[in-house]
Parts: structure tokens; sequence; C-alpha cells
């Protein structure tokens, strides 16, 4: 399996000056290759490189390889579609491979238009691990003034088992994720740092001053990194819970909820700002790397369904907290009720198990 480390470069002046014009001269070379790529109809990368290889080399002052980089990078991005022509920041990251690339155990020896420098780094504990099994490229970014490398390395995973229970998992807005054991991953302090975000960025904006758009650039990824750092926990103690009684995983399959259900205006943001699908990806990877099976079941009626007798009526749910069925009289959490029902439901009713496969992570290692 394939992970992203994260590790953060230390230049000198002159060595953060010669990245940054190593930046920006790629990504006006990538500029060049767009343009010529959509003036000739040639998207494929090796079409696109017999065109503009040794214009580009000679006229940006790229080594081979990195013009070979500007290429594919160019090329990447018209696989998506082909409808308009790409343009690049000047300082957008670039991919470096081996040959202008060469990880030390505390610096990296790296390629810049004003030849090799050996940079010092430094990351976390486990990250440094990761860097010992770096196979593939390295992306080079600048974030906020500083220098990053988001490295690819190859991580060994546990042998999976099978599974004949599952811990079912409801996920939700008010509480993010209730299992089927009854334990509650509240989102109240996630919640209502996020209204707080909305109402400061709101009065910041309408101040319009030098001050408030510095404050805003100061705070812009502050709330992403928090609900983040939340999923990050939350995913971990729900794989080891599984791996630890030897169960499987089984999560709602909410692709496209947004389109299909609607709210009132007041929870509109909040709707939007819900990352189920950043959860379901980290229990995804991180239950991979532990050997734990997942599936995605369909959620039709898990919250109105009865555990107990199975009847199915949307007068079980007098509230949002509280599970009363009408038929037999059971009560309980709404929450855990419905997370026992997608348990059972991927261990039991195997036709409502999702066909999507298991999403192949990379993401940054926590």
């Amino acid at each position: 399996m394939k992970l992203t480390a994260k590790i953060k470069l230390q230049p000198t002046p002159e060595q953060a000056d010669a990245l940054r014009r190593t930046l920006t001269q790629a990504n006006a070379a990538c500029d060049y290759i767009s343009q010529v790529a959509w003036q000739e109809r040639t998207f494929k990368q090796f079409a696109i490189h017999s065109k503009v290889y040794r214009v580009v080399k000679e006229q940006f002052g790229l080594s081979a390889q990195m013009t070979v980089r500007a290429i594919a990078k160019v090329a990447d991005s018209y696989k998506l579609d082909k409808a308009t022509c790409r343009t690049f920041k000047p300082t957008g990251g670039i991919a470096y491979d081996s040959r202008i690339l060469r990880y030390k155990p505390a610096s990296v020896s790296i390629w810049t238009v004003d030849g090799r420098f050996e940079i010092p780094f430094t990351c976390g504990d486990r990250q440094r691990a990761q860097l010992a099994n770096q196979k593939g490229e390295s992306d080079l970014l600048l974030i906020d003034g500083e220098f990053y490398l988001y490295a690819t390395c190859e991580v060994t995973e546990d042998a999976p088992y099978q599974a004949s229970e599952y811990l079912g998992c409801d996920l939700g807005i008010k509480n993010i994720l209730t299992d089927s054991t009854g334990e509650t991953y509240a989102g109240n302090h996630l919640n209502s740092l996020r209204k707080r975000h909305a109402k400061l960025r709101a009065r910041l904006q309408s101040k319009g001053t030098k001050s408030a758009r510095r404050l805003l650039k100061k705070r812009r990824r502050k709330e992403k990194r928090m609900a983040n750092h939340v999923n990050h926990v939350i995913a971990k103690r729900v794989v080891k819970k599984a791996k630890r009684h030897s169960m499987g995983i089984a999560l709602e399959e909410l692709t496209g909820i947004r389109q299909r259900v609607t709210v009132r205006k007041g929870q509109r943001r909040q709707h939007h700002a819900w990352a189920f699908h950043d959860l379901r990806q980290k229990i995804e990877y991180k239950a991979r790397l532990a050997g734990v099976p997942v599936v995605c079941v369909d959620p039709r009626y898990t919250s109105k369904a009865c555990q107990v007798c199975g009847c199915v009526d949307k007068k079980n749910r007098p509230n949002q907290e509280t599970f009363l069925c009408v038929s037999c009289g059971f009560s309980a959490h709404a929450d855990k009720n419905a997370a026992i029902n997608i348990g059972r439901r991927a261990s039991v009713n195997t036709p409502y198990a999702s066909t999507t496969p298991l999403t192949h992570l990379v993401g940054l290692a926590q």
C-alpha cells in the first residue's frame, strides 16, 4: 500500500529563492506545453514530448528530467477532460523522481535551476520511518511560504482475515459516528468550532481592512486541520476496536447524499461541511493497513427499522436521538439502533452490500 509522508524542508534564503524560481520556471514551461497541446489537439504524453521537449529544455532552462516531469504534469491535467486549455499557478506543485531528488537520513539532494542543493528537512518519527521505503515520485509544494515534500512511500499491510461479524457504523452530523456497541463520537465541539469560524469569516470579510484580510489568510485552514485531525482519531479508534474483536467494519454508502437530501436553509452550511467521505477514506485505508475487512451497505431504512422486530415506520423516530418502535415498543438511542442494523446488513444480508471497491488511498500518513 502507498501512503504519502509530508516532510518540511529547511532551506537557507538562497536555497529557498532557488526553489521558488524552479517552481516558477517549471510552471511557466507547463503553460507553454499546455498551449501547444491545446493548439495541436495532442494530449498524450508521448505525443506532446515529441513536439515540445527540445524547445522547453532550451527556452526555460530545465534539466532533461524536469522537462519530462513538466510534460507529464500537462498530460495528466488533460485526463479529466479536454474542454478547456489548462493553465498553471506560478508556484504550483511539481513532481520530482529519483533522477532529480535523492533522500538522505536528514536531508535531500534536490535539483533546482541553480543546480543541486542539499537541504535539511524535518518530519515526525513515523514519516521518517516511512521514508526508508520511499518509492516513486515526490511533490515539491510551497505552502504559506514554507517548502514541503510529499513523498510516496510503500507501507506493509497486515494479512486480511475473514470476519463473521461486523462493527456497524452510523455516520451523522450531530454525532460524527456511532458504532453498534453504543460508543458515540460526538460532533458538538467540531460543529461549534465551524459555527464560530463562519461568523468570524463573515465579520472579517464585511470589514475588509488590511488587518482583517491578514487574519483571514492566517486562519483559512484552521478549521480544515481540526476536522482532519478529528476524523483521523475516530478512524484509528474504530479500526483498533474492530481488529481487537476480529470484526469487520460496515459503513453506509452515502455517495450522492447531498444531491438526494434537502435541508432547511439554516442547516445548509452544516450539511455541506459534513466530511463523511473523508472519514470513510481514513477508515478504509487504516483498516486495509490492519487487515480489517470493510464493506459499504445500502443505508436505506436503517434509522427507521427496529432491530428487534424489523418494523419500518417513520413514527419510530419521534426525535433525532430517540428510537421507539411503534410495533413492539423497543426503545434505544436512534444512532445505536441504526449502527446495529448496518452491521447486521453487512454480515447477514449480503445482497445489500455495496459493490463499490475500497479506495486505494494515497493520503497523508498519521
